[in-house]
């Protein structure tokens, strides 16, 4: 057997011995526990019953978990274009110029670690909507990781090309565009990939808090009717979609490597 072919079988045994280990674990717990915890088989019976109609739609607070997952992710896309415009600018200035970074690092440091659900109310305060609130609490939220890291790839570019830049005498635009954007890509691709996922973390904790439609809101009603099934399934539902986007941007991310830029 050939290393590729070991490597082959290894790509595969690994999460597949990954996948047995989560299947066995939930089983004995299922069977240990006096609270009627659904095994496996039970759930996947109840998946199948999700799945077969997930675009259902029976009034505003009863839809398909199809339709729950779209409704998250416009928001998603709202929230996150919103912050990807304001913050991969923002990155850029505070990279650029030390005066701008020494304003904006003790603010951003302080801003930062502070909880999604804390700015969920200054949300429906100032919006007076749960929709706009859940919007902006994905886009404050998300922004953190487009700005420190653009920042960070802006302050790394070698000091040999901002040189040759003063001695060509470029303008304030063409050493945005020809040096620093195409170094910077990388790291901007990086805070980018990071904020996608605070964001489909963020959107799924203020759903439960605002209601209307949305993956969210649809595990917080399945407790309420003390349906556990359907809230594993969610709970399956939000890895698989988080992991497809998370995938998706490590793609794109890989795709546009510094050589390849300026190619």
């Amino acid at each position: 057997m050939n290393a590729s072919s070991k490597q082959r079988i290894t790509n595969f045994l690994a999460p597949t011995l990954g996948l047995v280990l989560l299947v066995g674990v939930w089983t004995i717990v299922s069977l240990t526990s006096t609270n009627n915890f659904p095994s496996p088989s039970a759930t996947f019976i109840q998946a199948l019953e999700v799945f077969k109609d997930p675009f259902y739609s029976n009034g505003p607070n009863d839809q398909g978990v199809g339709w729950n997952v779209l409704s998250s992710l416009r928001r998603v896309a709202v929230g996150f274009g919103l912050a990807a415009l304001v913050g991969i600018p923002m990155g850029f200035v505070i990279g650029r110029f030390e005066f701008m970074s020494r304003m904006f690092n003790p603010l951003i440091s302080l801003l930062r670690p502070v909880s999604p659900l804390a700015w969920l109310p200054i949300g429906l305060l100032v919006f007076k909507g749960a929709n706009p609130a859940a919007i902006w609490t994905i886009f404050i939220c998300s922004i953190w990781p487009m700005i420190i890291n653009t920042a960070v790839g802006v302050q790394r570019v070698p000091h040999d090309y901002m040189n040759v830049a003063r001695v060509l005498n470029l303008s304030e635009w063409k050493v945005m565009r020809v040096i620093l954007f195409p170094a910077v890509l990388p790291y901007m691709l990086t805070g980018v990939r990071l904020a996608v996922g605070t964001a489909w973390l963020v959107i799924v904790a203020a759903e439960m808090l605002t209601g209307g439609v949305g993956i969210g809101f649809w595990v917080w009603d399945e407790w309420n009717n003390l349906n556990v099934k359907n809230i594993i399934i969610a709970i399956f539902v939000i890895g698989i979609v988080g992991l497809i986007l998370e995938y998706a941007l490590i793609k794109i991310a890989t795709a546009f490597t510094y050589e390849e830029v300026q190619s």
